[in-house]
């Protein structure tokens, strides 16, 4: 199938439109200055997002602020260096700081003159209305892990968001799931059938940063290193 020949458009929010890495890394940086440590943002990243996946399938119905807050602490213990209340907090509600990629609000302003927008995000309402604020865009439906009761890549958020599907009226096959990470989405839509767009924002870093390394091979049906690639991609068809 060409990009064109599908209705609708699910997108992971944190990593594909919004820069989660330089959020967290914004709290974790000062955070381990302050206690003596000596790993660069990048190896924090990767430090952390072993934590933040365990606390997300260890407690799948908290919301995403006390997933976060678990998941300093969790790192922290780890590391051997304190994790205050102040700290945990500040990463808890961080969210609505994280920007925005560059290219994110007119590329998802582009793809919505040619097909539906979701979002399926493993966030909860509340931060993910401070990080739609920084993309500008109207969405046709928004998924977040605190409406289903767990995050990916759980399969009940891809169940949830088949359920979607059928109530927006798009047809059978004409979804096509697009998401930077592998780990959460890529291999969990390929499980449930779905064709994926892989926006590979880390296509000139090496490592998995602030996502766990995907747990089985995965080949994702397109690939791009950027929204606007993809975007550019979807007009020249």
């Amino acid at each position: 199938m060409k990009l064109t020949d599908y209705e609708a458009l699910s997108f992971d929010c944190y990593g594909t439109l919004i820069d989660w890495e330089a959020g967290i890394a914004a709290v974790l940086n000062p955070w381990a200055a302050r206690r003596g440590l000596s790993l660069d943002a990048e190896q924090l990243l990767t430090a952390y997002s072993a934590h933040e996946a365990t606390a997300e399938v260890e407690h799948p119905a908290d919301l995403y602020p006390d997933i976060l807050a678990r998941s300093i602490r969790a790192l922290g213990v780890e590391l051997g260096a304190e994790v205050s209340d102040a700290d945990a907090a500040a990463l808890a509600n961080s969210v609505p700081d994280w920007p925005a990629f560059e290219d994110s609000h007119d590329a998802l302003s582009a793809l919505g003159k040619h097909f539906e927008l979701i979002i399926l995000s493993n966030v909860d309402r509340t931060s993910f209305a401070g990080s739609n604020a920084r993309l500008g865009v109207e969405f046709s439906s928004v998924i977040t892990a605190q409406d289903v009761g767990s995050y990916k890549p759980s399969a009940r958020n891809f169940d949830a968001l088949a359920s979607e599907t059928r109530r927006l009226g798009i047809g059978q096959g004409k979804l096509l799931h697009v998401a930077q990470s592998l780990f959460h989405d890529h291999v969990p839509a390929k499980r449930v059938g779905l064709p994926t767009v892989w926006i590979n924002r880390r296509h000139d870093r090496p490592g998995w940063g602030a996502t766990p390394a995907p747990p089985a091979e995965v080949t994702p049906d397109w690939q791009f290193p950027s929204m606007a690639g993809f975007a550019a991609a979807v007009d020249a068809e």
